[in-house]
């Protein structure tokens, strides 16, 4: 431990010395003028900023979803907490969770159980992650090379403890493969996983009349195969329709776009025969904390091909509050409020 007194001279009696020539005394200097406060945080609660709070409602299990978020240290690190509020006023499947650039931790109270997710950028080339479940005591660890076209990856998965033969995956523009071990019948065997989509056909016909694009796919090793087909017939109007050409089952979207704030989509599910319809008041996809619209609302008419009469009428409110922020008061963070009767 460094000593933070002068060191003690090696002799008893100090040497005498010459008395110093008289020195005429040199004026004191003028004190600095004083700075300004800091304005950087010192404390933890301080460094609070940024609070958003969110609510949900859903009617089907009739719980409220309570979701609290917040930046810490100077938006180095986001700490969020969520919960559920069953129809018996009782806090369930609480989750805490902490968020940095390169570490997250999620806790879970009732289970007393912690995930550890990690990343690490080495390089633009070389990318490297890592997940740890605490109470079970297994994880993963992989190491992610990119090409100069940042489409193309290559990513080598290994879990932890396990010793066994790691997982390689190849992604590219067309889709991805996956080369790993499983066991059939207690024999292990290496198994090619996947899905790979071909070309997008864009932009038939007159440019002038919007832009149509077909995309089929083929997923390993059902061989299951389905096509995608994308029609725009204008700026505000866009035709959807998916097919999967095993199962017969399909479905379609219809968006018409009024203004920035206004949007309708109707569709149709074969696979659960359902149609439904719904239409947005305010951006549906813009942020909270960057959009200037107080408020959200979504109609919702839903019903089943089997039972027509069982068709209902469900709705979904987002508010969002200003709170001052507790590390510069003139500054809001952005807070939300959210009704829903059913999540889209």
């Amino acid at each position: 431990m460094l000593n933070p007194f002068p060191r003690i001279p090696n002799y008893l009696v100090p040497p005498l010395l010459p008395p110093p020539s008289p020195i005429e005394p040199e004026p004191e200097p003028e004190p600095p003028p004083l700075s300004p406060p800091s304005t950087k945080p010192d404390h933890f609660l301080p460094s609070l900023s940024s609070l958003r709070v969110t609510s949900e409602f859903d009617s089907d299990s009739r719980v409220f979803f309570h979701k609290l978020s917040c930046k810490l240290f100077d938006n180095l690190a986001k700490l969020k907490l969520s919960f559920i509020n069953n129809s018996k006023r009782e806090i369930t499947e609480p989750q805490l969770a902490l968020f940095s650039k390169h570490l997250s931790v999620y806790y879970d109270p009732e289970e007393k159980n912690a995930v550890l997710q990690g990343s690490y950028d080495v390089n633009p080339t070389w990318h490297l992650k890592a997940a740890l479940d605490i109470k079970a005591q297994q994880g993963e660890v992989a190491v992610i090379a990119k090409f100069a076209d940042p489409s193309y990856a290559v990513e080598v998965s290994s879990p932890i403890p396990d010793i066994s033969l790691p997982k390689a995956t190849f992604r590219f523009p067309m889709g991805e493969l996956s080369l790993e071990e499983r066991e059939e019948d207690d024999v292990p065997k290496l198994s090619l996983n996947g899905i790979v989509k071909g070309y997008t056909l864009p932009s038939m016909g007159d440019p002038l009349d919007g832009s149509m694009s077909f995309t089929p796919s083929i997923s390993l090793p059902t061989n299951s195969a389905s096509f995608a087909f994308k029609r725009r017939f204008s700026p505000s109007d866009k035709l959807s329709y998916w097919y999967n050409i095993d199962t017969n089952y399909w479905s379609a979207v219809y968006k018409h776009t009024y203004d920035k704030d206004m949007k309708f989509k109707a569709g149709y599910d074969s696979e659960v025969r359902l149609c439904w319809a719904s239409l947005w008041v305010g951006n549906e996809k813009r942020k909270g904390k960057s959009s200037p619209v107080k408020m959200k609302i979504q109609f919702m008419l839903q019903g089943s091909q089997d039972d027509i009469n069982s068709t209902v009428i469900l709705f979904r409110v987002k508010k969002r509050f200003q709170f001052p922020s507790l590390t510069n008061s003139s500054s809001g963070a952005s807070s939300e409020y959210c009704f829903s009767a059913f999540d889209l």
